[in-house]
């Protein structure tokens, strides 16, 4: 068999079976083969995420075939689960659609980003699980289930963000929108600054977000607006910063579609931590946060700390479950040791009640998680009824859940 590697090169195991269906009733027998056999089945997307979520020494299949946009009413689109973000937002830019918006990175297929909470930034905006109005799946049972408003509504709540925990995902209806450009605008400033003008800069623009460098002490700050939006072309007093190499041109502005203006090209692989923070305690958060990587860590840190916002909403295992949210997420470069800083930095997360993205470095357990989501338990009971005999319950997704 040929090993498997995701895109960080953090991890790498061989499964039993590496299987790549062109329809859903392929799917549908390889799930019934695996029930017969006692064999696990983990979806797989791009391999874009850090954490083991696809690994097994079963079958693990690939939604690579399963690709394209099926239909579209203006609307709602439907599609099948394993677009790449970049061709969906090509795809739906040939039909005048768009999303409502997009993650950081396009290199995520649709199911595997939505089944993790990929989310964006911006106060207004939910993680792109909210995008999804609808779902087909196959269940560990192989039989396949439509999920909407008007069919099963009482399961779309956990099947936007299940994390391949309640079968295969097949097809994918997002809620779109006619489409438009969005303008882009960066520009650096010291990090005070940024956070002395956080809360205007994110309640007066579409979409914000910051890096902070902790060798310089700078941010780069990041908004975008619809281009067409005249009530955002507001100036800002950005601080010059005399004598200081590249910060010295300070500001970006970039226009185009959304799927090419908000995802960024990465060239660099790195691994990378993020928690998601109830938004009033993010000040604290961040204060200890960056005290302790400019105290402990800043010698081997070799790259940025990323802070962005998420919409509260009422999705079971969504990270931003009934609350406004504020996430910071740590990057390290691949060539660099990540885990002491990344387990350092986790313990400030916790303390101030944050919960790990599902798609990134972490050490939580069933036992820490369990607290952190009010409808855990409906979750399991619903996993259970669609997966009676644990056909996706990978080992590394039963320390997640729980095995019961």
């Amino acid at each position: 068999m040929v090993e498997f590697v995701n895109w960080s090169g953090s991890l790498a195991f061989t499964p039993g079976e590496h299987a790549e269906p062109a329809t859903e009733d392929e799917v549908r027998d390889l799930v019934r083969r695996a029930r017969e056999t006692a064999t696990t089945v983990r979806p797989v997307g791009s391999g874009h995420s850090s954490s083991p979520l696809v690994r097994t020494g079963g079958i693990l299949l690939s939604l690579d075939r399963l690709s394209g946009v099926i239909h579209d009413d203006g609307n709602a689109a439907t599609v099948w689960a394993g677009t790449r973000l970049k061709d969906l937002g090509e795809g739906l830019y040939d039909a005048g659609l768009a999303m409502d918006n997009l993650g950081d990175v396009d290199y995520q297929s649709i199911a595997g980003a939505t089944a993790t909470g990929t989310h964006g930034s911006g106060l207004g905006f939910g993680n792109l699980s909210t995008q999804v109005a609808g779902i087909r799946l196959v269940t560990g049972t192989g039989e396949a289930l439509d999920i909407s408003a008007e069919h099963n509504p009482e399961v779309l709540p956990a099947a936007r963000l299940s994390l391949g925990a309640l079968g295969v995902v097949t097809q994918v209806t997002l809620d779109v929108q006619p489409r438009y450009e969005l303008k882009r605008r960066a520009w650096c400033a010291p990090v005070d600054w940024t956070l002395d003008h956080l809360a205007e800069l994110q309640h007066t623009n579409r979409n914000m977000d910051f890096y902070w460098y902790p060798r310089s002490d700078m941010t780069q700050v990041r908004i975008m607006n619809r281009a067409d939006d005249v009530a955002a072309e507001r100036p800002w007093a950005v601080p010059r910063v005399p004598g200081s190499g590249p910060w010295e041109d300070p500001r970006e502005v970039r226009v185009g579609p959304t799927h090419r203006t908000i995802p960024q090209h990465r060239e660099l692989r790195f691994e990378e931590i993020e928690y998601m923070l109830p938004s009033e305690a993010f000040p604290a958060c961040f204060a200890e946060v960056r005290r302790r990587i400019r105290e402990r860590h800043r010698r081997d840190v070799g790259w940025r700390v990323l802070v962005r916002t998420i919409a509260a909403d009422d999705i079971w295992l969504s990270n931003a479950y009934g609350r406004p949210t504020t996430t910071i997420a740590c990057l390290q470069n691949t060539s660099l040791p990540y885990e002491e800083y990344f387990r350092d930095v986790e313990a400030v997360f916790r303390q101030y009640g944050g919960r790990p993205h599902w798609g990134k470095k972490h050490w939580l357990t069933a036992r820490e998680l369990r607290p952190l989501y009010p409808r855990w338990d409906d979750f399991q009971e619903l996993r259970r009824r669609l997966d009676p005999d644990g056909v996706f319950l990978s080992p590394d997704l039963a320390r997640l859940l729980g095995k019961a």
